[in-house]
């Protein structure tokens, strides 16, 4: 069990989980390149070959988050942004709405919570697979014989009910992952969905070099740099601050325990990459509504430019949304009324602070961690985004090897090896009990 590489195949619970993971994965990368009906392909694709004008850019950010699926035209061409997006929506009513959150708190509450959740997300795919028929219009007013059905409302509606059951099948999928593979599936999905996308950037980078058209000192540069922020991501999703906790002596049943000193460690950025994810997924909502309808209504059109990706007020709500979120979350998964409330209920106290101010002295701790590890956050996803603009780099390597693809890409990564070594030491504590000569000080 030293090497965890070895451990993984030689724990059966472990090998099924992460051959069942990898099943999964594989079923989504396939769904991604299934075209819905009605579309003709080779059209579509000598479409997107041959624009190069702003809407390519917005196209390549939404492939960004569905792994290519988008300029497919494929069953999963939404991705699982929806659910997120109806996620975030449920989690703030739920603060709004104090009947909500007593709802949520009640037993079997939290299974009504999560139908209410994926009726929501029905209601966001119809939305925005609407706007995806609205954008094959504005294709085909541009190509010919770019549908093979020639009734529209017969297409539109094929495709909105194509691509929303694309989308809930993607929530299931990402829920089955969570429960019988390894890692968060949602994260997971979106994990594969760049993975996928990075050896074809990595590809179209070495033929524009080999053309002349970048500049290979400002390749290493951009490559020094990308190694550069992976080590500031690794550095601040392991650091934390630990506040020291003392237990004093307490009798349970026939036995007293001795006092004891632990702590509770916070990490610098305690919703991980979780606000990253988040504020995409609110931007992309917009985003791909205005740059799919934009084709057709003049305003939104106007909306999908001042919404690009590269432009001002794009990169300024986004780091704000990062820094509204990293709050946001913090205060959902970790809440300093129950951390004190638990502190209390077990004999335990801060050194130097009141039982009655342990709440206070927590959350202003949290609020001075959240601040600077949000900011720290914000500054990662936006400037190589930035850099990479000076250099004019093509969008769909900027994307995929900017700030936010390499965050999401190491928080996943870490979080899902976190997971892989809580398992196996808990397996080799199993076998340490199981195999080894222990008894009891009764036997």
């Amino acid at each position: 069990m030293a090497n965890p590489l070895v451990g993984i195949f030689r724990v059966k619970e472990l090998r099924e989980r992460i051959f069942y993971t990898v099943l999964l994965l594989l079923v989504f990368r396939l769904g991604a390149v299934l075209p819905i009906p009605g579309i003709n392909v080779q059209v579509l694709t000598n479409f997107f070959r041959t624009q190069q004008n702003s809407g390519s850019a917005i196209v390549d950010y939404l492939d960004f988050f569905a792994g290519g699926a988008f300029s497919n035209f494929s069953v999963f061409m939404l991705g699982i942004m929806p659910y997120i997006s109806m996620s975030i929506i449920m989690q703030l009513l739920l603060i709004v709405f104090p009947s909500l959150k007593k709802l949520s708190q009640e037993e079997g509450g939290r299974k009504k919570i999560q139908s209410y959740q994926r009726i929501g997300t029905v209601a966001v795919c119809i939305i925005q697979s609407f706007a995806v028929t609205q954008y094959a219009q504005y294709i085909a007013r541009q190509t010919e014989d770019f549908f093979t059905i020639s009734n529209f409302y017969m297409f539109a509606s094929i495709a909105v009910l194509t691509v929303t059951t694309g989308t809930m099948f993607l929530m299931w999928l990402g829920e089955q992952i969570t429960r019988r593979g390894i890692g968060n599936g949602i994260s997971l999905l979106i994990f594969a969905g760049i993975v996928a996308r990075l050896p074809t950037a990595v590809y179209e980078l070495a033929q524009q070099v080999a053309r002349g058209e970048q500049n290979p000192v400002f390749v290493a540069v951009v490559f020094v740099m990308f190694v550069a922020i992976v080590a500031l991501v690794v550095f601040e999703q392991q650091g934390q601050r630990k506040i020291s906790v003392h237990y004093a002596k307490r009798v349970v049943g026939r036995r007293m325990y001795g006092a004891q000193n632990t702590y509770i460690p916070f990490k610098i950025n305690p919703s991980g990459v979780i606000p990253v994810i988040f504020a995409s997924s609110i931007l992309t909502f917009p985003l791909q509504i205005a740059s799919t309808v934009g084709g057709n209504v003049a305003w939104l059109g106007a909306v999908s430019r001042a919404l690009a990706p590269h432009g001002l007020l794009y990169n300024s709500l986004y780091v704000l949304l990062i820094i509204f979120f990293a709050y946001f979350y913090t205060q959902v998964s970790l809440n300093p009324i129950e951390i004190a409330k638990n502190i209390r209920e077990n004999g335990g106290s801060i050194p130097g602070i009141r039982s009655e101010r342990i709440e206070e002295y927590l959350t202003k701790i949290l609020n001075r961690i959240v601040l600077p590890g949000s900011l720290y956050l914000a500054l990662i996803a936006v400037i190589p985004t930035i850099i990479q603009g000076i250099f004019k780099f093509p969008s769909s390597i900027s994307y995929l090897m900017g700030g936010t693809s390499l965050l999401i890409l190491v928080g996943v990564d870490l979080d899902t090896m976190s997971q892989v070594e809580g398992l196996l030491k808990m397996h080799h504590h199993d076998g340490l009990t199981r195999k080894g000569r222990l008894r009891g000080r009764n036997l």
